[in-house]
């Protein structure tokens, strides 16, 4: 089959992309190729308390990589979950809805990223954004990404907001407004109390007749004619096909599958290519490269009781009579993200921009919930914002069906883990401030007043991702960035990355509305770019003529 357009990946920026792509060029054709099933109808997808159950389990929706065995965790494997389905990740995520700090974008800008400063991204957040508090000079009310507040708020969530302003930490109600530092209550990506996906958002709740969406269809590698993109080559229902792309194809399978489909397709590292036996097409060496992560330690508190307002094993039967208030009104604790609260502190008060983020869960979450617990609890999340350690992702196989190889170096730059030191000691202040500590309750790694090299060890020990990776196709101005500032990938024609991998840094907060921000001005673009495309031709038949 043959479109105009070719989209790999359904996720933040494949959705976002493949939407306003079809609005901006309603006589292009567009099919949006997805490795997993539509999501529309999946109640752990939609039902925002789900989130406890789709990150822990590899399934149908979660891809459930592995890592490589990390020297700085003590030599254990990382656990990586990523979407697999029609809204990739944020099918699966927290739903937290932040954009970083403006002055991550201007850092973009002066490492070459030109057009994608602060002033110049703010307006595609904007765009993207439909916030249900309304408009203002930050936010945009009338965008297809629904923003909202939660519809509940768990009383411990309450009294950690309360305790950190006890402990001298600022209240602030808007993380994406003038100020990012403080602590309050997240905003998230529901509408109605559900979860509002990019697919939700972009994909499923306006057919588009030139829209084609393909589910359960998994790229094996790009397809040139020469040095263009000409298609892709597919599997599905278990036959091999190759779909042809008139104009472009675009790859949107975010910061681990977009570098292997690259590499699959002889775009690499030219050493590393002709070891699996592919023949390199264009060597270039950074790409599956300068692999950032946000690494987090979590701090659970096992207290006597959570009121019935908890989340665990032991609650779960109180849990059962929530459900019919969600499925009717969208209400109740089922409607919860379970990280209802957090927020962005400085390690130092000279600091520009935060370089710390808190996470609240009012439920014990160990090993990202793989670990199960019967009693009540709560949790305590830190991370380090803009970790110095640098990773990789490579391949293990020719084959793009067979998980890549990724090794996110953690700690390898010593300066993360002291800052997650500081972090975590940060972080207790809050606990011990009074509106938790009359509560009292028992850590479950960590305690209070640990020696140093004790909470090094413990951090090692149970540390992990949580859920940022990027930079895998650095986007910049130089010859050895994988794309330019235009989402072009270097040494071939016909070819674009649109998803987290092309952050040449990690932003300081959560990924999904900066990929969804992504999506939004690759779509004028490229649009920008058919249009003069079409100008040329246009002056070109006029001349013959």
């Amino acid at each position: 089959m043959q479109y105009d357009y070719l989209i790999v990946g359904a996720g933040s920026g494949g959705c976002s992309l493949a939407s306003r792509l079809a609005d901006h060029c309603p006589d292009a054709t567009i099919a949006l190729i997805e490795a997993g099933p539509h999501t529309q109808r999946n109640l752990f997808v939609n039902m925002p308390v789900g989130v406890a159950v789709v990150v822990p389990n590899k399934l149908k929706t979660n891809y459930g990589y592995l890592t490589t065995p990390q020297a700085g965790l003590g030599g254990r494997q990382g656990y990586q979950p990523r979407g697999r389905g029609f809204g990739g990740s944020s099918a699966i995520n927290a739903m937290i809805y932040t954009r970083g700090h403006p002055l991550d974008y201007d850092e973009w800008a002066q490492l070459g990223c030109e057009g994608w400063s602060w002033a110049e991204v703010l307006p595609y957040f904007r765009r993207a954004e439909g916030n249900e508090r309304g408009a203002d000079a930050w936010h945009g009310a009338g965008g297809p990404l629904t923003v909202s507040d939660l519809r509940y708020r768990n009383p411990f969530s309450n009294r950690f907001v309360q305790a950190a302003i006890e402990a001298g930490y600022k209240a602030n109600g808007d993380f994406n407004g003038e100020d990012q530092e403080g602590i309050g209550f997240y905003q998230v990506t529901q509408r109605d109390g559900r979860r509002c996906s990019v697919a939700r958002a972009y994909i499923y709740d306006r057919a588009r007749p030139n829209l084609h969406t393909i589910a359960d269809a998994t790229v094996l590698r790009v397809v040139f004619d020469g040095k263009r993109a000409s298609g892709v080559e597919v599997v599905r229902g278990g036959r091999i096909e190759t779909l042809e792309a008139r104009a472009e194809v675009v790859l949107a399978a975010g910061a681990f599958n977009s570098p292997q489909l690259l590499m699959c397709s002889g775009i690499g590292p030219a050493a590393h290519l002709q070891a699996l036996g592919i023949a390199v097409l264009h060597d270039a060496p950074e790409v599956g490269q300068n692999l950032i992560d946000h690494v987090d330690f979590t701090i659970n508190k096992r207290v006597a009781s959570i009121e019935p307002t908890g989340y665990s094993i032991r609650g779960i039967a109180r849990l059962l009579p929530q459900f019919v208030t969600f499925m009717r009104h969208g209400r109740g604790m089922l409607s919860s993200n379970v990280a209802e609260a957090g927020g962005f502190l400085k390690s130092r008060p000279t600091l520009a921009r935060p370089d710390l983020q808190l996470h609240f869960c009012a439920a014990l979450v160990d090993d990202h919930n793989r670990h199960m617990h019967w009693g009540h609890g709560y949790s305590l999340h830190v991370c380090v914002l803009r970790p110095k350690s640098r990773g990789s992702v490579t391949l293990a196989s020719a084959d793009a069906r067979v998980a890549p190889v990724i090794d996110p170096r953690f700690f390898s730059d010593s300066g993360d883990l002291d800052l997650l030191v500081e972090g975590t000691r940060m972080a207790r202040r809050i606990l011990d401030a009074p509106s938790l500590a009359l509560h009292g309750g028992r850590e479950l790694y960590t305690q209070a007043g640990q020696a140093e090299d004790e909470l090094r060890r413990t951090i090692a020990e149970h540390a992990d991702t949580i859920y940022h990776p990027v930079a895998t196709c650095r986007m910049g101005g130089d010859a050895r960035s994988v794309v330019d500032p235009q989402l072009r990938v270097r040494g071939v024609t016909g070819l674009r990355i649109v998803d987290a991998s092309v952050m040449p840094t990690l932003i300081g907060g959560n990924t999904n509305a900066p990929t969804v921000m992504i999506g939004e001005r690759a779509a004028d673009l490229i649009a920008a770019a058919r249009r003069e495309g079409e100008t040329l031709l246009a002056a070109a038949s006029a001349n013959a003529a």
